[in-house]
């Protein structure tokens, strides 16, 4: 964890000990989201923060009139409102002039502009800029008093915007409250966004639950900034990034004195407003294109969506001097990339088959450039999805591409279809291997049953199988099953047991030593147990703690092939969903011949009777394990307790029948102790296996 000095204030008198401790927890809870949301580096756990702002708001439901806007309870509350009030800007946000050529000549013609304006000569020096990112987002005017934020308000017209202070305070990287020594009044301006993994993670739920998605992080964040109910909006995972200033206290009233751009946004920083790393200084025209060139190159590679950059003149002073053209700054111009979304028509629809087994639909579109590059497909994600957003062969649809996120169809233009256009079914059997295709009832997703035969799921068929807590083959990494996939040297798992010490020498960075070794550990890897090597086939739902289930209701693999879906739910924790899929799993022949050729390999286990006949000392008690034991290992303490009928929990609750905990043991002990759950050293547990 990194330190973090608080900010430094001047707390009200307290009245009593109770209103001393509400200042405090709000000052600590402040510093520690600033170092969270701004500086990305925790200072505390996040149960430390929650223990901490539990505390505060039972204080400030117990003492309602100690409540201020400024308190970090305050960031998710308040009620849904009718309608947003109207703000009127004191200092206009005002857009700037755009510059959409994607080459060097935005840039030149802006410097050639400026110097024009401001009469210098070839033989001056070059003019200093500030060069910034231009954020894909909602243009975000904040308004603090006294240090306290009082109003958040969007840009509008530019003149009069909508007050939006009830949303703009669940976002986390907003300080509520401002350090000692800021200006009376200060307006601070910048971007309200979302990032693209959160935007992907959010879309993800909504397609889980079947509910509608997002056409792009601009739209979601600026629908969540105007939800009424500020609940809503504080369930979208928003950003923020100041960039400028809106009304301040006067220089001559006490305000600051900034002489450049740069020291103001260095400022704003240092007062707790997260500031873009990117941002550069730049001198004259080819220092502006190499930046403009450099944030180019990298920008698929940013976690959130530009659409280009900014120059601004650094001075405040030329700034001034420069002034404005109608609406626009002079001393200012946004030069653009290339579009991320345009419009081209859909050729046909194919199913791709995921290293999961997933189907995915995709769109094979009229080549179109988005982007930065030439897009012929995009995915529709699932059926349903497709289904939603209307697409079919022949419509004119709406492509977007964003960074390292796969192009993407997302609605389409209304357009003048033939008489008649079927909708695009999902195929029943896999387009790789032929395999059963299969959906179940509480999931959007088709998948293909072939596991361990589609050749799409050969990768992770096969890593999966190695793992360690599966048959375990020690030493084959992702790399290797890569060279060994691709080469077709391995088509199937059985296939790892034909490989020989020279075709494995032969791959790329393969020493003999290191084949041998892969070679001993395939050998290794045949002696194992039921419970693992069922695990190890991949069996959707069939996780470790499922497979040992299993292992000890039936006894043998073959007890488990030949179970009917109505035998497989008598065994416990197998509902009807994961019944189903075992039964789909094993009613495939060619999953059925792979498992056969395994045990011709030499794969095998120990099978004998169903092991639910011998004792149990601690059926139906959960365990949680804390902390390093003397000798056991996490796996092998698990193991044990699991074979004795226990359960593992990752958790400690009222619930728990003891914890078992070794050295440098964590909060779970200190849970345990405070709920008063028996705690045991491995001495104990192994006293209690007994």
């Amino acid at each position: 964890m990194a330190t973090l000095d608080l900010f430094s204030s001047e707390p009200a008198q307290p009245d009593s000990a109770a209103h001393q401790r509400v200042q405090a927890l709000r000052e600590w809870l402040h510093a520690y989201g600033h170092a969270y949301y701004v500086l990305d580096a925790p200072v505390v756990p996040d149960a430390e923060y929650d223990r901490l702002f539990q505390e505060l708001q039972a204080l400030e439901t117990a003492h309602p009139e100690w409540l201020t806007p400024d308190s970090p309870t305050q960031r998710v509350g308040g009620k849904p409102l009718d309608a947003f009030a109207t703000v009127r800007h004191v200092v206009p946000m005002l857009s700037i002039r755009t510059e959409t050529d994607t080459e060097s000549t935005g840039a030149e013609a802006f410097d050639a502009r400026v110097r024009k304006e401001l009469e210098l000569d070839a033989g001056d020096a070059p003019v200093e800029y500030v060069a910034e990112l231009k954020f894909d987002g909602l243009a975000m005017s904040l308004r603090y008093e006294q240090g306290v934020l009082v109003q958040a308000a969007t840009r509008g017209d530019g003149e009069y915007g909508e007050d939006v202070t009830q949303n703009i305070r669940t976002i986390g990287q907003i300080p509520l409250k401002l350090p000692a020594g800021v200006p009376a009044v200060l307006e601070v301006r910048g971007e309200v966004y979302m990032r693209r993994d959160d935007f992907e993670a959010m879309n993800e739920k909504q397609r889980e639950k079947g509910e509608k998605t997002f056409v792009n992080p601009r739209n979601a964040a600026a629908g969540a900034v105007r939800q009424l109910d500020p609940g809503i909006a504080a369930q979208r995972p928003l950003s923020f990034f100041a960039y400028g200033l809106g009304e301040v206290t006067p220089t001559e009233q006490g305000g600051p004195a900034f002489s450049t751009h740069y020291a103001m946004l260095q400022t704003l920083k240092s007062w707790g407003f997260p500031v873009a790393a990117q941002v550069d200084i730049a001198r004259g025209a080819p220092e502006l294109i190499a930046y403009h060139q450099r944030i180019g190159a990298a920008r698929d590679q940013l976690p959130y969506d530009i659409d280009g950059v900014v120059y601004k003149v650094n001075s405040l002073a030329l700034q001034r001097q420069l002034g404005f053209i109608t609406r626009e700054p002079r001393w200012a111009v946004a030069h653009k990339y290339p579009a991320q979304e345009q419009i081209t028509k859909v050729l046909g629809i194919d199913v791709q088959v995921g290293r999961t087994g997933k189907l995915t639909p995709v769109a094979r579109l009229d080549p179109v450039f988005v982007g930065g590059t030439t897009v012929s497909n995009a995915t529709l994600h699932n059926l349903f999805e497709l289904r939603r957003k209307r697409v079919r062969v022949g419509d004119r649809a709406i492509v977007r591409r964003a960074g390292d996120v796969i192009p993407e169809v997302v609605g389409i233009v209304v357009a003048t279809r033939p008489a008649y256009v079927p909708n695009f079914r999902m195929p029943r059997s896999c387009p790789i291997c032929g395999s059963a295709v299969v959906r179940e009832k509480t999931e959007m997703n088709h998948r293909c049953s072939g596991g361990l035969f589609c050749p799409a799921q050969r990768k992770q068929a096969i890593l999966h199988y190695a793992q360690r807590r599966a048959v375990e083959v020690e030493g084959l990494g992702e790399k290797l099953v890569d060279q060994l996939v691709e080469s077709n040297t391995i088509r199937t798992l059985p296939d790892l047991y034909k490989l020989g010490l020279s075709t494995l020498a032969a791959l790329d960075r393969m020493a003999e030593k290191s084949a041998q070794n892969i070679v001993a550990a395939l050998e290794k890897s045949k002696q194992t147990t039921l419970p693992r090597f069922l695990f190890g086939l991949g069996i959707r739902h069939v996780g470790e703690a499922t497979a040992k289930e299993l292992v000890r209701h039936f006894g043998t693999l073959d007890a488990i092939m030949d179970a009917s879906e109505e035998a497989l739910t008598g065994v416990s924790d197998v509902g009807p969903i994961v019944a189903k899929s075992l039964h789909t799993f094993f009613a495939q022949p060619h999953n059925r011949e792979v498992v056969e050729q395994l045990r011709a390999c030499g794969v095998t286990w120990p099978e004998g009777a169903p092991a639910d006949a011998g004792p149990k000392p601690l059926a139906g008690k959960t365990l949680v394990l804390t902390g390093t034991l003397p000798t056991l290992g996490r796996d092998a303490a698990k193991d044990l307790i699991e074979a004795a009928g226990g359960k593992v929990s990752g958790s400690v609750s009222k619930k728990t029948h003891y914890v078992v905990a070794g050295a440098e043991a964590g909060s779970k002990l200190d849970k345990a102790q405070e709920l008063g759950v028996p705690v045991l050293d491995e001495a104990g547990l192994l006293e209690l296996l007994k």
